[in-house]
C-alpha cells in the first residue's frame, strides 16, 4: 500500500435524509479516504426473491469516484432477509437452545445449502455492479463471522463424517481417545452416534467445537472463491475478524480458528472496541493489532473501532487521536470507525458514530479531522511499519476450548471464573506495562518459526498434540528460553490427559514434575528474585528478607486461582510457596536445558511477581528492557524508507517525562529534533513519533 486509509462504516440505506453529498464533503475535510458499504443491508438490496436493487450501493460509488474517495464493499450475508426465513425456515441455526429466532442478526446456519445458494447470488449480483468500479479497492467477506452455535441435522451428519475420516472408520479408535466407555457414552455403530448437543464428554464436546470452528473457515473460504472470478489484481479481499466479547475485545476468539481464515484473505483486518475515558489503556489495541499482525506476519487493517460508540465511550479530548496512532503503532495500515453516522432506530441506536444524531460537526469529528490530516501528511513515514519482536506467546484454541469444558477453578458444582484468555492476558498485560513488544504462535508453528525469538510463551496450554511439544522441546535445547504457566503440556489434542508425569513431555525441559495441584487459600509466595542475581532464597525465607518481591508494605505476595505442588528435580527454585503444609513445594522454578532455559510459572500471581519471574527470563533470554513503563507506552519498529520509527504514547491524564535513549532523529509530528539524552515531555493522552 501507498497510503494509509482512514474513514467508517457508511449506510445510505440507514439515513434519515437525504445526506450524501454533505457526507462526502464532510470526510473530505476530515481527510478521510475510504469507506466501507453494503455488508448489512440484504433485505434492502434483495427486498424480494429474485428482485434485486443495489440503488444505495451505485450512488455511493458514484458520490465516492467523484470525491476519489475508496470503497471496500462487504458482502451482505451475516442477516438475512425475511423472505428467505418464511420460504426456508430451516435457515435458522439449531443451537443448544433449540431453533433461533428471526430479528437478531447471525442467527443463521452457515452449512444450510438454502441459505449458501442465496447468498451466492446476492454476492454476484453484488458484485457485478460493484467489483469493476474504479473506487472499489477491496472486499470485505461477510461480517465477524462465527458459527453461531450451528448444531442442526446437517452439521451434526457432517461432524460424523469429519470423525469417520479423522479415525479412518475405527470406532474403537475414537471411543479410546475420546474415553466413551465411561458413563456408557461408548459409540458402537456410526448409525447410533447421538445428538452432539447433549454429550457431558468435555473430549467430544471440544471437538465438535473444533469442527464448528472448521465451518466458519470453509465458509469464508468459498466466499472469497466467489470474490476471486471478479476481483481485479489490486482489490484485496479482507475479513473483520474479532475477540472474545466481554462488553469490549478482550482475548483469543472461541469461535473462529483466526490463523486458517487468514489463510484465504490477502490482508488480515480486526474489528477492536475497548474503554475509553479513565479506563483507556491501550491493552485492548495493542493485544488485538499484535495476534492480527501475526497471523501473515504482516500489515492489517483496523475494520472498525469505535468513534464515540457507547455513551460510556465517549472519548476525552486527544483519546481518538491517539488511538488512531495506537493502531498504526502495532502495524495497522488503516483505521474506519464503526460508523459514520448515529443511527435513529433499532438494535444500535446508541452506539454512536463519528457523528451524532444531529449530524453537525462534534468534537469527535474535529478531532478525526487532525487525525486524517496528519495520516495524509505522515503517511509515507508510517505505513507498512514492519516489526522485529524477540518474544512470542503461543496461543491455542484448543486449549481454550479444553479450558472451558474443564475449567480451571472448576469444582463440582461450578467451572470457575478464570478462563484461558485471563491467563493469556496476565501475562500479555505486564509484558505490554513493560513495553516488551510481542509477536503470537499458534499451534501449527514450525521450528523455523519459533527459531526467530528468544523468548516464547505457553500460557495455558492445557491441550496440546505432541508433535508440538516436541518443537518446544527442541526450542528450548536449541538456546531459547521457554516459559510456561500452570495448566501446560496436561492433555493431547483430544483432550485426554496423558498418563504420566506432568508437564508432560516437558519434565527435563522445566526440571520438574508435578502429582498433585489445589486451589490456594491464603498461600504466600517467598524465596529469591533479587534483580540481577540467579540464586534462589532459602525455601524456609520469609518475605521480608527478599529484595523485590515483598510488596511495599512488605506483605508476601499470595498465589492466586490455581497452584501445582512443584517438586524440582533439577531445576533452581526461584519462589516457595510459604504456607504451613505446601512449603516443601516450588511455585517458580528455572531450569537450564541443552542450550536453553525454561521457566515454569506453577500458580497464579500477581503482576508484580509476574513481572519478577518475566524480567529474570527477559534477562536469561537477552532481551533488552524499556526504561520506559505503563502509562507511558513505547512501539517500535522499521518504516519503508528504512528508518526507525518509535511511538511514545501516553496513556495518562497527565504530563509525562522520560529520557530519551534512541538515535537522534525527527519527531514526526512537531517536525523537531530529538537528541539522545535529552529529557522530553508528552502532554495528557498525547504522543509523540521519532523517526531516525
Amino acid at each position: 500500500m501507498e497510503q494509509l486509509l482512514y474513514g467508517a462504516a457508511y449506510y445510505d440505506e440507514y439515513m434519515p435524509c437525504e445526506r450524501l453529498e454533505e457526507d462526502v464533503n464532510m470526510w473530505k475535510k476530515a481527510g478521510m479516504n475510504v469507506v466501507r458499504i453494503a455488508e448489512s443491508t440484504w433485505s434492502t438490496c434483495e427486498p424480494q426473491e429474485g428482485v434485486f436493487d443495489f440503488t444505495h450501493v451505485t450512488r455511493v460509488l458514484d458520490a465516492c469516484e467523484q470525491a476519489g474517495i475508496s470503497v471496500i464493499i462487504g458482502t451482505p450475508t451475516y442477516a438475512v432477509p425475511t423472505w428467505l426465513v418464511k420460504k426456508y425456515p430451516d435457515v435458522l441455526a439449531v443451537t443448544k437452545q433449540g431453533r433461533a429466532m428471526y430479528g437478531h442478526r447471525q442467527n443463521m446456519d452457515i452449512t444450510n445449502p438454502d441459505y449458501l445458494r442465496y447468498s451466492e447470488r446476492v454476492i454476484r449480483k453484488l458484485l457485478e455492479v460493484s467489483a469493476h468500479r474504479s473506487c472499489v479497492i477491496g472486499f470485505q467477506l461477510d461480517n465477524e463471522t462465527k458459527y453461531y452455535g450451528t448444531a442442526g441435522k446437517h452439521v451434526q451428519e457432517a461432524f460424523v463424517q469429519y470423525l469417520r475420516q479423522k479415525f479412518d472408520d475405527d470406532l474403537d479408535a475414537m471411543n479410546a481417545q475420546f474415553g466413551l466407555d465411561y458413563w456408557s457414552n461408548r459409540i458402537n455403530a456410526w448409525e447410533d452416534f447421538p445428538d452432539v448437543r447433549g454429550t457431558i464428554n468435555g473430549s467430544l464436546g471440544a471437538e465438535f467445537e473444533k469442527f464448528q470452528r472448521s465451518l466458519v473457515t470453509k465458509f469464508l473460504a468459498w466466499q472469497a472463491d466467489i470474490v476471486k472470478e471478479y476481483k481485479r489484481e489490486d482489490q484485496f479481499i479482507t475479513h473483520n475478524l474479532d475477540f472474545e466479547w466481554r462488553g469490549y475485545s478482550y482475548g483469543v476468539q472461541p469461535e473462529v480458528d483466526h490463523k486458517e481464515v487468514a489463510k484465504h484473505l490477502t490482508i488480515a483486518g480486526c474489528d477492536i472496541y475497548h474503554k475509553t475515558q479513565d479506563e483507556l489503556t491501550g491493552r485492548e489495541i495493542a493485544f488485538g493489532g499484535d495476534l492480527i499482525r501475526s497471523l501473515k506476519q504482516d500489515n492489517y487493517f483496523i475494520l472498525e473501532t469505535e468513534a464515540q460508540g457507547f455513551p460510556g465511550w465517549t472519548p476525552y479530548p486527544g483519546q481518538l487521536r491517539l488511538q488512531a496512532f495506537s493502531h498504526l503503532a502495532s502495524g495497522a495500515n488503516g483505521v474506519e470507525y464503526w460508523h459514520w453516522h448515529s443511527i435513529h432506530n433499532s438494535f444500535e441506536t446508541y452506539w454512536k458514530g463519528v457523528l451524532s444524531h444531529d449530524f453537525a460537526e462534534n468534537a469527535v469529528y474535529r478531532e478525526a479531522c487532525m487525525v486524517g490530516h496528519e495520516f495524509e501528511r505522515l503517511s509515507p513515514h508510517l505505513i507498512n511499519l514492519k516489526k522485529q519482536n524477540q518474544a512470542a506467546i503461543l496461543v491455542s484454541n484448543e486449549a481454550l476450548t479444553a479450558l472451558k469444558w474443564f475449567g480451571i477453578e472448576a469444582t463440582a458444582s461450578d467451572n470457575g471464573e478464570t478462563t484461558y484468555n485471563d491467563v493469556v492476558r496476565r501475562i500479555y498485560d505486564v509484558l505490554y506495562d513493560h513495553n516488551i513488544e510481542c509477536d503470537f504462535l499458534f499451534p501449527d508453528v514450525t521450528a523455523e518459526e519459533l527459531s526467530a525469538y528468544r523468548m516464547v510463551i505457553t500460557p495455558a496450554l492445557y491441550a496440546a498434540f505432541e508433535e508440538l511439544l516436541g518443537k518446544l522441546r527442541d526450542y528450548a535445547s536449541a538456546g531459547g528460553v521457554l516459559v510456561a504457566t500452570y495448566k501446560t503440556g496436561f492433555a493431547n489434542e483430544y483432550v485426554k490427559v496423558y498418563h504420566d508425569l506432568q508437564p508432560h513431555g516437558l519434565t527435563d525441559v522445566f526440571g520438574v514434575h508435578y502429582h498433585e495441584f489445589t486451589f490456594p487459600k491464603q498461600v504466600g509466595l517467598c524465596g529469591g528474585l533479587p534483580a540481577g542475581e540467579h540464586s534462589a532464597m532459602p525455601a524456609e525465607a520469609s518475605c521480608m528478607e527478599t529484595s523485590e518481591i515483598p510488596d511495599t508494605a512488605g506483605v508476601c505476595p499470595q498465589a492466586e486461582i490455581f497452584m501445582e505442588l512443584l517438586e524440582a528435580d533439577t531445576a533452581e527454585v526461584l519462589l516457595n510457596y510459604a504456607h504451613a503444609y505446601w512449603k516443601g513445594y516450588a511455585a517458580v522454578t528455572r531450569n537450564h536445558f541443552g542450550e536453553g532455559m525454561g521457566y515454569y510459572i506453577g500458580c497464579g500471581c500477581d503482576a508484580k511477581t509476574r513481572w519478577s519471574v518475566l524480567q529474570e527470563a527477559l534477562r536469561d533470554a537477552k532481551i533488552e528492557i524499556p526504561q520506559e513503563q505503563y502509562p507511558l507506552i513505547r512501539r517500535t519498529g522499521t518504516n519503508g524508507l528504512g528508518k526507525q520509527i518509535t511511538y511514545y504514547l501516553n496513556y495518562s491524564g497527565e504530563e509525562t517525562s522520560f529520557v530519551y535513549d534512541g538515535t537522534d532523529g525527527t519527531e514526526l509530528l512537531s517536525g523537531k529534533t530529538w537528541i539522545s539524552g535529552q529529557t522530553y515531555a508528552i502532554g495528557a493522552w498525547d504522543l509523540c513519533i521519532v523517526e531516525a
